[in-house]
């Protein structure tokens, strides 16, 4: 194939990364950690997993998914925080309000990032260069002056995301056309969003090396060669800046998982984790309008034995009640109780909730929706769990919210 398959349409798409977001957040709200090195850990004991390390963090070589106990090695001083989810969510709306401003189409990919197409309202006029300068700028005016962002965009939604990592931190980059070969000569394969090291590896064997090579290769190689599918095809055309991405995957389950702090057999114990689960998967689930007609427990013990169960369930539900009810069920088919280290639950086979209006005579499980979701309304004007089961009491540092960095974060 020639140049001439390579999208030369002008970029209309904006990628928006915030910087280090959840330590740069807790920076923002907390003056006196600004310009520190600073971690936000899953847990504050050496175990625990680094979910974010700060630009000053980085720059010293620590990065997430380490050890809190490797941060220290790299620097003994290092400070550890845990996520404050409620601060996370709050700038997460304020900065999706600020992109609104600028299209109708804003497409959330994860806490900390988002797609702005601007398509709907796109002409030969639109400065997007100028439009991401003033994003920046807005973000810290109206959220606050220690949050910054990259900003990346093209003609596609691999492409910008690529852009937008190219000078982080604080970066604004544009690729199309003209630029794109010569951005490809600087980066490497694993830079390139969806090559990981075992992909590189399979494209290093069909004497593919770097993206230059990547992007020269026919799409004949790529389909039947390396990927030996139509995700060659895909890989050809998203290097060429067309867009293949633009689809949103149906969510098929729900699931929230809960690494023990104290391991245990007792089940009354376990049963308040299990409940405190449901109904945090209970509140996912619901407000996304759907409905549940199969369940799923995991359960890892402490000698890193598994067991696991699922089951479909003769009606639709969505309460906590519900679905704790039927996970119970699960739980009590271990064939024995042992030390537990780790609890998930999931629920899946989902359907939409129609709503269909009460009867005279009340069915039971539309009933307790219409229940949970008052008290859903509730917990979301005056905070996480301010109407809890009574199982769930006392529990208020166990199984602790968590911002997830998919777009469940944002539920």
């Amino acid at each position: 194939m020639t140049d001439l398959m390579i999208n030369q349409n002008l970029p209309h798409l904006m990628h928006v990364d915030l910087n280090s977001c959840f330590a740069t957040i807790e920076q923002q709200a907390y003056p006196h950690l600004r310009g520190k090195p600073i971690v936000i850990a899953a847990y504050k004991t050496d175990k625990g997993c680094i979910l974010s390390p700060s630009i000053e963090a980085k720059k010293l070589g620590i990065k997430t998914g380490m050890r809190v106990f490797e941060a220290k090695q790299i620097y003994s001083n290092i400070i550890v925080r845990n996520t404050d989810p409620e601060l996370v969510r709050d700038v997460n709306s304020k900065f999706m309000k600020i992109f609104q401003d600028y299209s109708p189409k804003v497409i959330p990919k994860s806490i900390d990032e988002a797609i702005i197409d601007f398509s709907p309202v796109f002409s030969e006029t639109t400065d997007l260069i100028t439009i991401g300068k003033e994003i920046k700028s807005r973000l810290r005016k109206e959220i606050g002056e220690w949050i910054s962002c990259n900003v990346g965009i093209a003609t596609n939604r691999f492409l910008a995301k690529l852009a937008a990592s190219l000078h982080k931190p604080d970066g604004l980059d544009f690729i199309d056309y003209k630029n794109l070969k010569q951005v490809y000569s600087v980066v490497k394969l694993t830079d390139l969003n969806g090559i990981n090291i075992r992909f590189e590896l399979r494209l290093n064997m069909n004497g593919i090396n770097n993206p230059i090579d990547f992007f020269q290769a026919s799409e004949s190689l790529l389909r039947k060669n390396i990927f030996q599918s139509i995700a060659g095809y895909y890989w050809y055309m998203r290097l060429r800046g067309w867009e293949i991405d633009n689809f949103e995957s149906t969510r098929k389950s729900f699931g929230q998982e809960y690494s023990l702090k104290e391991k245990t057999k007792d089940p009354e114990k376990l049963k308040k984790i299990i409940m405190k689960l449901c109904e945090k998967m209970g509140r996912r689930l619901r407000k996304s309008n759907q409905l549940s007609s199969a369940i799923h427990l995991g359960i890892l013990y402490q000698d890193y034995s598994f067991w696991h169960k699922g089951k479909k369930i003769d009606q639709s539900i969505s309460s906590t009640k519900e679905l704790f009810n039927n996970i119970m069920i699960l739980f009590f088919l271990q064939p024995k109780i042992n030390t537990v280290s780790k609890i998930s639950v999931s629920c899946f086979s989902l359907t939409k909730n129609n709503n269909h209006q009460l009867t005279l005579i009340d069915l039971g499980e539309e009933k307790i929706n219409k229940i949970s979701n008052a008290l859903d309304k509730i917990n979301d004007r005056f905070g996480e769990f301010t109407m809890i089961p009574a199982t769930m009491m006392n529990m208020e540092d166990t199984v602790i919210d968590r911002i997830a960095f998919g777009k469940s974060g944002l539920l």
